[in-house]
């Protein structure tokens, strides 16, 4: 089936991006993975991938536009020839004119919109898992408003506006599709803040006697426009000797010095969230001899703080010495390669880097070679520069961590890993190596 395009939300607080470049032509044949366009925000310039194989067609903007998050772009169709099928007026379903939701008009305060952004390419909706604020609350732009949790991340979003909560249209536990607004930010105090679910925000209102006659009269594939079906929840196998489970959870568990392979001893389903942290919290404590045995040890936390200038002018170098070939992926997998090939003597170690918005593993696997994320990577490189986060703690994983984010002109490199990956004095070397290729990449070439 044909998969639509959209223009992602590279940034908490983004409108809109703006096209630098396509990178397929219409017509093209695409697989998943494949950069479709380069997309430009005022903190970053990314490669946005297709989601699905087929061929681009539909594509409805040009380099230079700017277009707003969650329009679409194109359509990666199943085949070339699928053009433009809606183009005809008659293939078109007649708009049955409605008349105007009053409740929606009169009960909606006024202001700025603030929507469920795509914390990945792929997401269609994140779980809002708090708000920070409550209804009649001043907020700055910078303030964080709520937490959203994905499959891959949980992250803090701020308002992105500065003024008031006049309305909170989603609650905590709620499913909200990317794109939908979940609050609404007023330049003056409310009279009347409003907090309502998303359900009771997408509800749509009751039809009038007047459009219930227009709807009879009119031919019943014209009298309501087809509804989009939820996605179904996505079904995580279990990988053996690897736990799944979310960022938060994860994090609570470290704090707290929980043991999520307790949970799999159990046969409890993964992937676990925060929820089934509480099923961990009652289990019976262990002795001393049996925690040592099962390696309930505290993962290793360091961190780096180097100055972002030096990777942004090499990259911007690098790019015009190349035709704008260079990417910050590969450059970031070979410091890694490096780093880890002087402190652990490894002679071709597997990388793995994610971004917020896909992943690629150095060296390439083969075409042939189907493979599952971490359990296959000597090291993974977590490029969060296009997040708002500035600092994290998530614990060990199945192979040690180096995570880049961006606090304005500084870059923090954080590496977590468990004490069996990693010794202390190799840990220290990787952070340091690593950390002195960021802030001078010219050490990386010589």
């Amino acid at each position: 089936m044909p998969h639509d395009v959209i223009m992602p939300a590279l940034g908490m607080a983004q409108d809109s991006g703006l096209i630098v470049s396509w990178l397929k032509s219409p017509g093209d044949a695409v697989k998943a993975g494949d950069a479709l366009m380069e997309v430009e925000t005022d903190k970053a310039t990314m490669e946005v991938e297709a989601q699905a194989d087929g061929f681009l067609t539909r594509v409805t903007a040009a380099a230079g536009d700017n277009v707003p998050v969650g329009n679409v772009v194109a359509v990666i169709a199943e085949t070339a020839d699928a053009e433009e099928d809606e183009a005809d007026p008659a293939a078109q379903p007649e708009a049955v004119e409605e008349p105007p939701n009053e409740s929606a008009s009169t009960d909606m305060p006024e202001g700025k919109s603030v929507i469920m952004p795509a914390l990945g390419m792929a997401q269609d909706t994140g779980l809002l898992v708090s708000w920070q604020k409550a209804p009649g609350d001043a907020v700055a732009a910078d303030d964080v408003l709520f937490e959203v949790e994905t499959d891959k991340s949980t992250m803090e979003v701020p308002a992105g506006h500065d003024g008031f909560i006049a309305a909170l249209l989603a609650e905590a536990g709620d499913s909200v599709p990317v794109g939908e607004s979940v609050a609404i930010i007023s330049a003056e105090k409310p009279a009347d803040p409003q907090r309502r679910s998303a359900a009771a925000a997408a509800k749509p209102a009751a039809a009038s006697p007047a459009s219930g006659t227009r709807a009879q009269e009119a031919p019943p594939a014209k009298a309501t426009a087809p509804v989009k079906p939820t996605p179904a929840p996505v079904k995580v196998a279990a990988v053996e000797g690897v736990i799944l489970a979310s960022p938060k959870a994860r994090r609570l568990a470290l704090e707290e010095g929980l043991n999520l392979s307790r949970l799999v001893e159990a046969g409890h389903p993964q992937p676990f969230h925060v929820r089934d942290l509480e099923t961990l919290r009652t289990m019976p404590a262990r002795d001393a001899a049996t925690a040592a045995s099962s390696g309930e040890t505290a993962a290793r936390h360091l961190s780096a703080r180097v100055s972002s200038d030096g990777l942004a002018r090499f990259l911007a170098w690098a790019r015009e010495e190349t035709d704008r070939s260079a990417d910050a992926t590969t450059l970031l997998a070979g410091f890694a390669k490096a780093s880890l090939s002087a402190v652990e003597g490894h002679a071709d170690p597997v990388v793995l880097v994610e971004t917020m918005y896909g992943s690629a593993r150095f060296p390439a696997p083969a075409q042939d070679d189907e493979y599952t994320a971490s359990e296959e990577a000597d090291l993974i490189v977590r490029d969060l520069r296009a997040s708002s986060l500035s600092g994290l703690r998530m614990g060990a994983e199945a192979a040690p961590v180096l995570t880049l984010v961006q606090d304005g002109e500084t870059l923090t490199l954080t590496l977590e890993c468990a004490p069996g990956d990693l010794d202390a004095r190799a840990a220290i070397a990787l952070v340091s190596e690593f950390a002195g290729r960021l802030e001078n990449p010219l050490r990386h070439l010589l």
